[in-house]
């Protein structure tokens, strides 16, 4: 048995608590904590309604490495579990470093004032962990995350060599708004305003914005335009998966998402640079998320599915070889479970299973690892009772 501090209380952080709360042979104490302690409390209240269990909060700034540490050495934990947003992953990583503790993330760390992420940063604390004795689970979400998982099961059992990859992420869902965004807005935002990029045949190729297209049908959903995006698993998947001559990650907007989106960029309010107000400096985007509907709160009368997979196509035994390996996930179904959307839930219950993978030793090993560097068949296999069952279709 043992003891997990989850940093983070918003929708991720909701799906992560429960999902603890949900496995008590793995996970026997339980400590959520975050800036706003009452977020926290609902979020207990709502697991000790559905589960009976008690888990414990607190108050934290994860930006605050001193104030990290003191928790961390009052939890005692044996794992921290980082669900805040990507700009406090090197903090809270130093506060791991620091207070003798596992570390594990969801997505990887960008820095506040650039629209750009990518492992390098985390990457160069490899020596700090491996010579600490202490490791750390990078990307354990969806994608990245299990779409990693998907791959290194892939070439350790459906193919002799991968070639090409697709990431492809379908939210067909409809949460009523006119305008939202389904994780953190300003991650959201910066993430598809950023220029497109994929790796081919050795190189990084760079695209404008949105300025591909792939009408790509969907299990369970049906044919959605899907754009070219960067995605971080890309960065690590290049180097991890043997004889890869492609690799692209793709994503589903509505046609109203879009048109908003346009607008907002248009009149600057998407920028991260901080503009004058009255002698008081703002930053737009941080202000737009002000306005916008807290992903959190998008759960309930959320209608409709996700549907994310990896295609991939190679060879075996000499013959080539095209499969999709995917997951459905119904928002209402999320929503009855744990009180949080589809996306909140594809990320968090990744995050769980993650930690239960450390926690039981299964992948504990010193240094910084990619979730693909690590055996997928224990983890594909707790998707299937966690409440991710995944699948695999011929193409």
């Amino acid at each position: 048995m043992g003891n997990v501090l989850i940093v983070g209380a918003g929708g991720v952080g909701r799906v992560v608590a429960h999902k603890c709360a949900q496995v008590p042979e793995v996970f026997e104490q339980i400590t959520l904590a975050s800036r706003t302690v009452s977020k926290c409390d609902e979020i207990a209240a709502s697991i000790k309604e559905k589960t009976g269990r008690t888990i414990d909060t607190a108050a934290v700034d994860a930006d605050n490495v001193p104030q990290m540490v003191a928790l961390i050495k009052k939890v005692k934990p044996d794992l921290v579990l980082n669900v805040a947003l990507p700009y406090q992953d090197l903090p809270i990583m130093d506060a791991c470093l620091e207070a003798g503790v596992d570390y594990l993330d969801t997505a990887n760390y960008e820095p506040k004032d650039e629209a750009k992420f990518e492992y390098k940063w985390q990457w160069a604390y490899q020596d700090k962990f491996k010579d600490a004795g202490l490791c750390a689970l990078l990307g354990s979400g969806f994608d990245p995350g299990v779409t990693n998982v998907f791959c290194a099961y892939a070439q350790k059992e459906l193919f002799d060599e991968i070639h090409y990859i697709d990431i492809l992420d379908c939210n067909a869902g409809d949460h009523g708004h006119p305008f939202a965004t389904n994780f953190n807005p300003e991650i959201n935002i910066r993430e598809i305003t950023q220029k497109g990029k994929y790796w081919e045949d050795g190189n990084w190729i760079e695209i404008e914005p949105m300025s591909q297209t792939w009408d790509f049908d969907y299990p369970e959903v049906g044919v959605r335009k899907s754009f070219l995006l960067y995605h971080e698993e890309e960065e690590s998947l290049v180097q991890n998966i043997k004889g890869l001559m492609r690799i692209r990650f793709w994503m589903t907007f509505g046609q109203e998402y879009l048109t908003h989106l346009r607008v907002m960029q248009n009149i600057g309010i998407t920028g991260i640079e901080p503009v004058d107000y009255n002698g008081t400096p703002v930053v737009p985007i941080e202000f737009l998320k002000r306005l916008l509907p807290d992903p959190a709160s998008l759960a309930k009368g959320y209608t409709g599915k996700t549907s994310i997979g990896t295609l991939i196509e190679g060879v075996k035994d000499g013959k080539p070889k095209k499969v999709f390996i995917y997951n459905v996930c119904d928002h209402a179904e999320c929503n009855k479970e744990v009180g949080a959307q589809a996306v909140s839930y594809t990320t968090g219950v990744p995050a769980m299973i993650g930690a239960m993978m450390l926690m039981t030793g299964k992948w504990k090993k010193p240094g910084v690892w990619n979730m693909e560097q690590n055996d997928p068949t224990p983890f594909m296999e707790k998707l299937n009772i966690h409440g991710l069952p995944w699948h695999i279709k011929e193409m």
